[in-house]
């Protein structure tokens, strides 16, 4: 079974009231960091709890030296996350406004900690569920602390120094999960340095959904990606975004497609450009 899964609306509300059911509510909006916990107080799926990209899923940025998201402290993000009631049995369902970009970010990092199975992503996100006509809630909800023992897996991750290493590997397929004007450089609305990382190929992470917002078919999606790879093999796939959040939907696509979970370039563009030595790419 793919270590991505999604469960649908109508699934999930059949589920509510399960001890062992565990909802992350992981709405973000980079243009303004408070919309997240703001839109949660709010209004809710009920029993969820609320997790926050730069506060719970991300570690302090360290200017000139880290990306924009830099991963979180393995035991602190662990001490949250048992906080809302995590257990190894817990099934996890995470959710956001609709695209899945920052509860993709939350399915991954549990990936990480170790939690391998019970793993859902809201497909369609809070959209779907009010397209549903189910309810929200501003209750908070009760938990139980958990005790979910995170064993981080480095081997999901790449470093800057060992991507910079590979560059010349032809066998390297590398995705770039942010939209075609980024990649080429010819915008650039969040990092200082405009491009991408050279060998990348441009694989926005949108194109992963459908017109309704939820993800393609899984055949759609393994097409999709065996088009961008071609003949190049699996365990030579890395994936990368402007900060880490991103990248992790083109995982969690891959996933759905069939695909061995590849390697993320978590400090992605936004830590690449601190190292005037790297060299960068523009255009197609």
């Amino acid at each position: 079974m793919p270590l991505a899964q999604l469960i649908s609306a109508q699934q999930l509300r059949q589920r509510l009231g399960q001890e062992n059911l565990l909802l992350l509510d992981c709405r973000f909006a980079l243009e303004d960091p408070s919309y997240g916990r703001r839109s949660y107080l709010d209004g809710h799926l009920p029993e969820a709890h609320f997790v926050d990209l730069e506060q719970d899923l991300s570690a302090p940025v360290v200017k000139g030296v880290t990306g924009r998201h830099p991963l979180p402290d393995p035991s602190t993000l662990v001490e949250r996350l048992r906080a809302c009631g995590l257990r190894s049995d817990s099934q996890v369902v995470l959710y956001d406004d609709g695209p899945g970009a920052y509860a993709a970010r939350a399915w991954w990092l549990l990936l990480w900690l170790g939690k391998r199975d019970h793993l859902y992503l809201l497909d369609g996100g809070l959209k779907a569920w009010r397209e549903a006509g189910f309810e929200l809630t501003t209750a908070q909800p009760d938990s139980t602390p958990g005790d979910f023992p995170a064993q981080p897996d480095s081997s999901l991750l790449l470093s800057a120094e060992q991507l910079a290493a590979r560059l010349d590997n032809p066998d390297l397929t590398l995705l770039d999960a942010r939209a075609l004007p980024r990649f080429r450089g010819e915008v650039e609305p969040l990092d200082p340095v405009a491009g991408h990382i050279p060998r990348a190929q441009c694989a926005a992470f949108t194109d992963n959904l459908g017109a309704d917002g939820r993800f393609l078919p899984a055949a759609a999606l393994r097409e999709r990606f065996d088009a961008l790879r071609g003949e190049r093999p699996l365990d030579d796939l890395v994936a990368y975004c402007g900060s880490g959040v991103t990248a992790c939907h083109n995982l969690f696509a891959m996933s759905l497609a069939g695909y061995p979970l590849a390697a993320l370039y978590a400090g992605s563009w936004s830590e690449w450009i601190t190292n005037p030595a790297h060299p960068i790419a523009t255009g197609d």
